[in-house]
């Protein structure tokens, strides 16, 4: 019976980091087709265990919004989606007017300025070297920190 659970426990976390690279390659292809159209400012608001939401703007010099798109969900199957809405606006208009944000769930909301505040933080040059770094450790991926947690406690359990 144990091992039955270990197996499906391991299962489960293989499917997870499985759908979590289909995802990441969901990610990396909407960044790509956008950064054609411009610079992409990257708003978020992530959560644990209720719905988060990451937005993605190609943006002209001038600030003007040529494309947007979010992804909300709090499974790894969300998927990116068009905001028309947001098409030829002004960045710094969209974020100073309540009204029209307001037209907006609070998640595009959130994303949306903190969208805005990335995109005035890279204008001031208040920008943080991290937000730079493009890399991604893969043993900071969800499935191998748990399994690297597991893996320690099992080690932790054998050396007592």
């Amino acid at each position: 019976m144990l091992i039955i659970m270990g197996l499906l426990l391991a299962g489960a976390f293989i499917l997870q980091g499985l759908f979590g690279f289909f995802q990441i390659k969901n990610f990396t292809r909407n960044y790509h087709e956008l950064r054609k159209q411009g610079k992409v400012l990257i708003g978020r608001n992530p959560k644990k265990f209720r719905a988060g939401s990451l937005i993605l703007m190609a943006l002209d010099g001038t600030g003007k919004i040529k494309e947007a798109r979010i992804m909300k969900g709090v499974t790894v199957f969300a998927k990116f989606k068009k905001i028309g809405r947001l098409h030829e606006k002004q960045l710094q208009e969209v974020a100073a007017d309540y009204d029209y944000l307001a037209g907006f769930d609070r998640l595009t909301r959130r994303c949306i300025l903190d969208a805005y505040r990335n995109y005035i933080n890279f204008q001031t040059g208040k920008m943080e070297a991290g937000a730079f770094d493009t890399s991604v450790n893969l043993f900071s991926l969800p499935l191998l920190a748990r399994l690297n947690e597991i893996k320690n406690k099992v080690l932790l359990k054998l050396g007592s």
